[in-house]
């Protein structure tokens, strides 16, 4: 069975709002390679239309100045998308849309055949998260304090404590961290 692995950039005190981040050859690069493993992004509206169409432009155009963005792009570009929205009437290239039992969806999704599923964003992996359906979590920790901004289970409350295991750590000369757990 296919594992559904969680992975997001997060400030120190816990903001997932990308607009708060530092950008990092680094980190797009970690991405990059994370995403080697994803046989699917899987995405809510919000998420998916800060992603598409910008990185698949990136990938078609080769046009950033640096070349972990490109990769980044290339990578994510390739990989097949699932979006969950009621209000989204399409999407691009090779990427389908969802209108129904997220629960339902997620563990068909998960019953068939490929790479993992990766999901990023906030709202839809908190949802799945209450589910319990999230099985691995990437964290990659920036060395800033946000402040302010979006934060994870914002807006929903687990029936039960989540209990993590760190499986790995990676720092980053650069102050990030990256760290990998697993759902026990």
């Amino acid at each position: 069975m296919r594992k559904v692995i969680y992975a997001i950039n997060v400030s120190i005190d816990g903001c997932l709002d990308h607009t708060k981040m530092i950008g990092n050859e680094d980190i797009l690069t970690y991405f990059a390679n994370l995403l080697q493993d994803a046989g699917l992004l899987l995405y809510g509206r919000v998420t998916y239309q800060l992603m598409v169409p910008y990185w698949p432009d990136v990938a078609k155009d080769q046009s950033m100045s640096n070349t972990p963005s490109n990769v980044f792009a290339t990578t994510f570009d390739s990989i097949d998308k699932a979006v969950f929205s009621t209000s989204l009437e399409r999407a691009e290239g090779n990427t389908r849309i969802f209108r129904s039992d997220l629960s339902a969806e997620i563990q068909k999704l998960k019953r068939e055949p490929g790479k993992n599923i990766y999901v990023g964003g906030v709202d839809l992996p908190s949802q799945l998260i209450a589910h319990g359906l999230v099985d691995e979590f990437y964290f990659v920790v920036h060395p800033i304090i946000a402040g302010e901004g979006k934060r994870l289970m914002e807006s929903i409350s687990l029936q039960d404590r989540l209990q993590l295991s760190l499986a790995d750590s990676k720092p980053f000369g650069s102050g990030f961290v990256a760290n990998h757990y697993i759902k026990q």
